[in-house]
């Protein structure tokens, strides 16, 4: 497995999440590059965030492309060019096309706020995870880092790490508390990849 120095981030939201990594990426806490990151909606506030701490930002969709396959394509050769050995998935909603999995088997990771296996799959992101988890009564959720592959949370699970439920929690004050555990969690995991702590899948 070769050294894993630039990583680079596939983001649709605000980017807290991305912002947090960059931030120990820039403090010394984590020694990784953040290379680009690349957003499929034009009105992400990760535009902002990237743009105040220096790192260069791409929005690439089927409508700047001209359709899916395209803006797969696409994708995958903004990250060859920017030479990035990683791809982290930061609330990233579209799902990754052929070009880019085959570009970066078993060099993409991402954040899923549940124990996977539990509360994964197709349909099976932000509140609707939340959602799914108070409605079984599950007494614990958390947090998985895993490697991406063609199926919806399916990957090599990297990390865990677990939250509690808390009776009477809502929608919103369980993902506050998932979310807040959620940066550490990633921060470490990454830490721990570039140190070779950590091993991707065999092939990466």
């Amino acid at each position: 497995m070769s050294v894993i120095r630039r990583i680079s981030f596939l983001a649709s939201g605000v980017g807290s999440t991305f912002e947090a990594v960059v931030a120990a990426c820039q403090g010394g806490d984590l020694d990784l590059d953040p290379a680009i990151v690349i957003s499929n909606n034009a009105k992400a506030g990760v535009f902002d965030r990237a743009a105040r701490l220096g790192v260069p930002a791409q929005h690439i969709s089927a409508k700047t492309a001209g359709d899916a396959a395209a803006a797969d394509q696409a994708i995958a050769a903004a990250l060859a060019d920017a030479k990035v050995d990683l791809v982290v998935l930061v609330g990233y909603l579209k799902k990754l096309g052929p070009a880019v999995l085959a570009a970066f088997t078993g060099r993409i990771v991402n954040t899923h706020p549940a124990l996977l296996p539990k509360f994964g799959g197709p349909g099976m992101y932000g509140h609707h995870v939340h959602a799914a988890v108070i409605a079984a009564g599950e007494t614990t959720t958390g947090v998985t880092i895993h490697v991406v592959d063609e199926e919806y949370d399916r990957g090599p699970i990297l990390a865990q790490a677990a939250v509690p439920v808390e009776p009477g929690d809502t929608i919103e004050t369980l993902a506050a508390r998932v979310q807040a555990r959620e940066k550490p969690v990633l921060i470490e995991t990454l830490g721990r990849l570039a140190r070779g702590e950590l091993a991707l899948p065999s092939g990466a």
